[in-house]
Protein backbone atom coordinates (compact mmCIF):
# COMPACT_ATOMS: atom_id res chain seq x y z
CA UNK A 1 0.00 0.00 0.00
CA UNK A 2 3.13 2.28 0.83
CA UNK A 3 4.54 1.82 -2.52
CA UNK A 4 0.98 2.41 -4.13
CA UNK A 5 0.89 5.76 -2.27
CA UNK A 6 4.66 6.96 -2.79
CA UNK A 7 4.05 5.70 -6.59
CA UNK A 8 1.23 8.42 -6.94
CA UNK A 9 2.63 11.43 -4.91
CA UNK A 10 5.63 11.43 -7.27
CA UNK A 11 2.75 11.69 -9.90
CA UNK A 12 1.06 13.90 -8.12
CA UNK A 13 4.34 16.40 -8.02
CA UNK A 14 5.27 15.39 -11.61
CA UNK A 15 2.05 16.64 -13.30
CA UNK A 16 1.75 19.11 -10.89
CA UNK A 17 5.86 20.86 -11.87
CA UNK A 18 4.46 20.29 -15.57
CA UNK A 19 1.07 22.60 -15.09
CA UNK A 20 2.82 25.08 -12.94
CA UNK A 21 5.89 25.39 -15.44
CA UNK A 22 3.27 25.54 -18.15
CA UNK A 23 1.70 28.59 -17.06
CA UNK A 24 4.80 30.49 -15.19
CA UNK A 25 7.36 29.81 -18.31
CA UNK A 26 5.90 32.22 -20.46
CA UNK A 27 5.90 35.33 -17.53
CA UNK A 28 9.75 33.64 -16.11
CA UNK A 29 10.72 34.43 -19.89
CA UNK A 30 9.05 37.94 -20.10
CA UNK A 31 10.74 38.66 -16.87
CA UNK A 32 14.65 37.47 -18.37
CA UNK A 33 14.06 39.51 -21.54
CA UNK A 34 13.06 42.15 -20.09
CA UNK A 35 16.21 42.06 -17.70
CA UNK A 36 18.18 41.17 -20.83
CA UNK A 37 16.79 44.50 -22.86
CA UNK A 38 17.70 46.96 -19.98
CA UNK A 39 21.12 45.59 -19.47
CA UNK A 40 21.93 45.53 -23.03
CA UNK A 41 20.20 48.92 -23.60
CA UNK A 42 22.87 50.46 -20.55
CA UNK A 43 25.37 49.05 -22.25
CA UNK A 44 24.62 50.16 -25.76
CA UNK A 45 22.93 53.18 -25.12
CA UNK A 46 25.80 54.42 -23.03
CA UNK A 47 28.10 53.98 -25.99
CA UNK A 48 25.76 55.32 -28.15
CA UNK A 49 25.72 58.74 -26.36
CA UNK A 50 29.37 58.76 -26.01
CA UNK A 51 30.35 58.82 -30.00
CA UNK A 52 26.73 61.36 -30.74
CA UNK A 53 28.51 63.27 -28.16
CA UNK A 54 31.81 63.00 -29.93
CA UNK A 55 30.33 63.53 -33.33
CA UNK A 56 28.80 66.61 -32.28
CA UNK A 57 31.54 68.10 -30.36
CA UNK A 58 34.10 67.75 -33.76
CA UNK A 59 31.38 69.40 -36.70
CA UNK A 60 30.62 72.81 -36.82
CA UNK A 61 27.31 74.41 -36.84
CA UNK A 62 25.86 74.07 -40.71
CA UNK A 63 28.45 71.62 -41.58
CA UNK A 64 27.14 68.75 -43.89
CA UNK A 65 28.49 65.45 -43.60
CA UNK A 66 28.54 62.41 -45.29
CA UNK A 67 28.55 59.14 -44.05
CA UNK A 68 28.23 56.56 -46.67
CA UNK A 69 30.43 57.45 -50.18
CA UNK A 70 28.27 56.60 -52.99
CA UNK A 71 29.11 53.81 -55.03
CA UNK A 72 31.09 55.00 -58.32
CA UNK A 73 29.61 52.78 -61.82
CA UNK A 74 32.94 51.31 -63.76
CA UNK A 75 31.89 51.16 -67.15
CA UNK A 76 32.48 47.20 -68.03
CA UNK A 77 35.15 45.63 -70.07
CA UNK A 78 33.84 43.93 -72.85
CA UNK A 79 37.08 42.40 -73.56
CA UNK A 80 37.27 40.06 -70.73
CA UNK A 81 38.88 37.29 -71.65
CA UNK A 82 38.23 34.70 -75.35
CA UNK A 83 35.75 32.45 -75.96
CA UNK A 84 37.12 28.86 -75.77
CA UNK A 85 34.37 26.29 -77.24
CA UNK A 86 34.15 22.54 -75.51
CA UNK A 87 33.10 19.43 -76.24
CA UNK A 88 31.29 17.06 -73.82
CA UNK A 89 33.27 13.54 -73.94
CA UNK A 90 30.90 10.20 -72.62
Amino acid sequence: MNLLRTILIILLIWFGIKILSRLFAPILMRFVAKKAEEKFGQQFGGFQNQSQQRTQEKRKEGETVIDKMPERNKPSNEKVGEYIDYEEID
